[in-house]
């Protein structure tokens, strides 16, 4: 038993330097594979990875930046702290074709004009990348993921020969635009994810930067050049189509936020209209609000400073979800609130002077569907400034 077992690992130590040593054939091809979108969030921006193909060598791999594991160790915690592990996948690529083809999602693959130096230069990179000393990288959704990979390894081993192209490509666009792009305005993924994020997000990205998403990595590498033999050359030398499926977009709620906040909008002013009439204050109205808005604004707070995603910080949707509103809910449950409640209000009131002003000048985009809300806010936050008796 011992004498077998010590026969597979040297087997497997053998296997191994041969492996590092593989020399690709004249017919090998490195090339760009681009997923599109799937009908759930986390798939609406589609995928990038990276194919390392040689007939002559019955080789044929895809190594996939994007793979991370539901059973790693504080998974979940580790997800909202910003602290995510995703890893270098190599594995034939015949099984990653097979993924898109159950989910009906096109690929398209983008094979690179390279000499045989370069080939061979991607492939070292990436075999030694996909060693499990080195597979694991950390995750961030628009500085270091399945694309930003691709686009940093050709700049790493091309270097000056590259020349990056952004003709017909939208200029002056925020990471927040690109994202919005891909996602509909109106859906509780969309919300969710420009609550969360901050002014961070709003900056103008680069040419470079605009590849955080794998559109941008197909469409740029299509455009760029290459210099060969001293001559300026396409980067891509040819492109197929490996599956052929429409668009998909993700799924909608008949129960959009849009919707549910204009509709609470809507009694929230009637319900007020109707308290100044009648001289009274309908307390579960203002109870629902101050909680709400003050348990976003703790989830808020909560990702600005405790955590270590790149997006969180400076997110001035706090001016609107506000997290001391959850505890000062509580006041509202008396007939008649202490009198500072007036103070906070006129607070609060200025905070929403401040959104017009911080969207018109680009400082950072608010979710449209937030609007009515913030309209009821103001509402509100008047009739308690100067509707109400305080003691």
């Amino acid at each position: 038993m011992i004498k077998k077992y010590t026969f597979l690992l040297f087997f497997l130590l053998i296997f191994k330097s041969f492996q590092g040593q593989v020399q690709l054939s004249v017919y090998s091809e490195i090339s760009i594979v681009t997923a599109g979108s799937g009908t759930e969030l986390y798939e609406a921006f589609g995928h990038s990875a990276l194919r390392v193909k040689d007939p002559m060598l019955q080789l044929d791999l895809i190594y996939n930046y994007g793979m991370f594991d539901f059973n790693q160790p504080n998974f979940y915690s580790n997800f909202v702290k910003g602290k995510l592990l995703y890893s270098l996948g190599r594995y034939p690529f015949e099984y990653f074709l097979i993924s898109y083809q159950q989910d009906k999602r096109w690929v398209k693959q983008q094979v690179l004009n390279l000499t045989q130096n370069e080939k061979q230069a991607f492939f070292t990179y990436l075999e030694n990348n996909a060693l499990p000393q080195n597979s694991d990288y950390l995750y961030d959704p628009y500085f270091d993921n399945c694309a930003t990979k691709l686009r940093d390894i050709t700049v790493s081993i091309l270097k000056n020969k590259l020349d990056f192209n952004d003709e017909n490509l939208p200029k002056n666009q925020s990471f927040r635009q690109l994202m919005n792009h891909e996602i509909p305005w109106n859906s509780w993924g969309s919300f969710g994810i420009n609550v969360a994020l901050g002014s961070k997000l709003d900056q103008k990205t680069t040419l470079e930067e605009t590849m955080y998403l794998p559109k941008y990595v197909y469409k740029i590498f299509k455009n760029s050049k290459i210099t060969l033999n001293g001559k300026s050359e396409n980067l891509v030398k040819k492109e197929e189509i490996l599956l052929d499926f429409e668009d998909l977009s993700p799924k909608n709620s008949v129960f959009s936020p849009f919707l549910i906040f204009l509709l609470f909008s809507i009694m929230g002013v009637y319900i007020t209209i109707s308290d100044v009439k009648e001289n009274k204050r309908t307390k579960w109205l203002d109870v629902t609000i101050f909680a709400s808005t003050g348990i976003i604004g703790i989830l808020i707070m909560f990702l600005w400073f405790f955590t270590n995603h790149s997006t969180t910080p400076n997110n001035f949707n706090f001016l609107w979800a506000f997290a001391p509103n959850f505890f000062i809910s509580f006041q509202f449950l008396k007939e008649n609130p202490p009198i500072w409640i007036s103070k906070h209000a006129q607070l609060l009131l200025i905070f929403l002077s401040f959104i017009p002003i911080i969207w018109l000048l680009k400082i950072q985009e608010f979710p449209i569907p937030v609007i009515p809300l913030v309209l009821l806010l103001a509402v509100r936050f008047w009739f308690l400034t100067h509707k109400i008796h305080y003691k």
